[in-house]
């Protein structure tokens, strides 16, 4: 008789495992490949045998013993009795399962390593990821994926698994709200592929998030205002998925999504989650985001979108977390607040910009011509929306968004015959 393993039990765990393994060992690229084999082993046994009574003691053991035996030098006898001595404390270990799941995840979000980097190290050793998983989730072949994650050990290896007071915790939490928002970035709008969303990306970066919120705020006894933000922002933009696209797959704009079909749980928490963390400080880049997404998900219809507060917002996220894209997501804002005219002139002084600074290329940039069609769109010039989506189509890497890009364009043109 097979028993089912609880949802998530694994990956709760798996940052749990791999600091506990680690402090013993003091080598996180080893612990971290043998919690991977325990994990295996784990999923290969338990729906016949049965979930242990102790889980976490289970894999520790498990885990330890696939490290004694890769390094074993002495007698066999010797290398059993060894690792049956390292099993033995699990009942003493003093660290909580929250500063564990912090440790490993600020370590695999170190600023030492590249965003790609970090991103398919956090995945595998606080997501419970196997390599070959985060190869298929990121559409890149799986000893590509297994390289990037090597390098990422090699990097970090030698830095400490615990936090050095809290200089270095406030040092390393950019890194890793950095490392989460990409994450979910990747599953809201995939890089490539031919599907706009990848749900088991946006469900893990939240799932992430939440740990992190939850273990920082055991460890700092206050809750952390960006990351409750970034929680935020990502519930709220997750809560209006179903909306996203058609039966067939198809990009739905938000003007066009049908709003019922949003999650409202999820905005639910989101919206408290923002009204919770502003205020309680200077605010941030990510709390902003999450306002602005707050605005969107409270209009009952998009003709009811506070649009003069959201663009109000995006000029204070300018002088916060000044960027192209930030100016560009504002141009969209103002051309529905004050009109497309003032938006494709702030587009244009953007670009020119760019130009000046040595940023000629962000011009190349796909999202340029779509926000130009959609402004050209709004202002009554068809013809000019239509050709700026086409020049977006052939930018798009996304074949979801591209065929969305492609019909817009196609529409115009028929509406012009």
């Amino acid at each position: 008789m097979t028993e089912a393993i609880p949802q998530d039990l694994l990956r709760d765990l798996t940052p749990q495992v791999v600091a506990i393994v680690t402090r013993r060992s003091g080598d996180f690229d080893a612990a971290e490949d043998a919690v991977q084999e325990a994990l295996i082993e784990a999923v290969r046994t338990w729906p016949e045998r049965g979930v242990p009574e102790q889980p976490r003691g289970w894999l520790v053991t498990t885990a330890m013993r696939r490290l004694v035996d890769a390094k074993r030098s002495e007698s066999r006898r010797r290398d059993r009795e060894h690792a049956d001595h390292l099993a033995e404390p699990e009942g003493q270990e003093t660290s909580s399962a929250v500063d564990d799941s912090l440790d490993v995840l600020l370590l695999c979000c170190h600023p030492s390593l590249t965003p790609a980097s970090a991103v398919a190290l956090t995945l595998r050793a606080v997501g419970g990821l196997t390599t070959r998983e985060i190869a298929h989730a990121y559409l890149v072949p799986e000893k590509t994926m297994a390289q990037r994650i090597s390098r990422a050990k090699a990097t970090i290896k030698g830095r400490s698994l615990g936090i050095d007071g809290t200089a270095d915790l406030a040092a390393r939490i950019p890194a890793m709200l950095k490392v989460l928002y990409l994450l979910f970035n990747e599953g809201y709008v995939a890089t490539e592929g031919d599907r706009l969303q990848r749900v088991d990306l946006c469900a893990e970066a939240i799932r992430l998030t939440r740990l992190a919120r939850t273990a920082l705020t055991r460890v700092t006894g206050t809750g952390h205002g960006e990351l409750g933000g970034l929680l935020a922002l990502m519930l709220l933009l997750d809560a209006r998925r179903p909306a996203r696209v058609d039966a067939h797959g198809a990009v739905v704009p938000l003007a066009d999504q049908d709003r019922s079909r949003w999650r409202p749980e999820a905005t639910r928490e989101g919206v408290a989650l923002v009204d919770a963390v502003i205020g309680t400080g200077r605010p941030g880049t990510y709390q902003i985001q999450a306002a602005i997404a707050a605005l969107h998900n409270r209009a009952a219809s998009a003709e009811e979108t506070d649009w003069l507060q959201i663009s109000a917002l995006y000029g204070l996220l300018e002088k916060v977390a000044p960027g192209p894209i930030v100016t560009l997501n504002k141009a969209v804002a103002v051309g529905y607040a004050d009109g497309p005219g003032p938006a494709l002139a702030l587009l244009d002084d953007l670009l020119r910009s760019c130009a000046e600074n040595g940023d000629a290329g962000f011009a190349d940039h796909p999202r340029v011509p779509a926000v130009r069609a959609h402004l050209l769109e709004l202002a009554g010039d068809l013809d000019g929306a239509a050709a700026a989506y086409e020049l977006a189509s052939v930018r798009a890497t996304n074949l979801a968004e591209r065929r969305f890009l492609t019909s817009k364009a196609a529409a115009l043109r028929d509406a012009r015959c």
